[in-house]
């Protein structure tokens, strides 16, 4: 099973510092992803991110970047989004609907299905499908190695992902939400947490 760390959507100071001890530690895919932002910050970040470590990382939205950097891929997050002309390498996309999973996977590396699970205490992140739907999905072949389990990825359910016949997680929010960037400068936690995850998905 693939463990996938994407971003926070916002930059912050220590973000270089602990994206590079995290490739240290093994993360195979980072998914960088700050909607709406400006291209120099994406591009600030790249910089300060070790050049060996450029083919393991998929970026959202400035796709420019994926041939100036190097990168290992693009990511469309949007069903209508084509992949722009000159764009070689990896390609994946989001999808929210299990009846489009399997052709989205004609034109995909791999699929990131959206909103497995809900979010506690977020009414706008709930799960948008039953356990049932996920089985039926997996028992027909739409979920297999190539979809990953996106929302609301926590310790407790990387198991139940991995069951469903999913290929990998997406871990975002439960990483992230162990630093204050803000305040923070210690990120221990947050490595804890990470090594915990690479165990499970191992």
């Amino acid at each position: 099973m693939k463990l996938v760390i994407m971003t926070k959507s916002t930059f912050f100071v220590e973000e270089d510092n602990i994206l590079t001890t995290l490739f240290d530690e093994g993360m195979d895919k980072l998914h960088l992803y700050k909607p709406g932002s400006q291209l120099v910050f994406s591009e600030r970040l790249l910089s300060l991110i070790p050049e060996g470590y450029h083919d393991k990382i998929v970026v959202h939205e400035h796709y420019r970047l994926k041939n100036e950097y190097d990168l290992a891929g693009i990511h469309l997050n949007k069903l209508s989004e084509m992949v722009p002309n000159g764009i070689r390498g990896k390609i994946s996309r989001t999808c929210e609907d299990l009846n489009l999973l399997k052709e989205m996977k004609k034109n995909s590396n791999y699929v990131f299905l959206r909103r497995i699970f809900g979010c506690m205490g977020n009414a706008d992140k709930q799960s948008s499908f039953s356990v049932k739907e996920l089985e039926d999905a997996a028992y027909k072949g739409l979920i297999d190695k190539r979809v990953y389990a996106l929302g609301g990825i926590t310790l407790d359910n990387v198991r139940m992902a991995k069951e469903l016949g999913f290929g990998g997680v997406v871990v975002c929010s439960d990483l992230w939400n162990r630093f204050d960037i803000h305040h923070g400068a210690d990120f221990r936690d947050l490595l804890a947490l990470f090594r915990n995850y690479q165990k499970l998905v191992g």
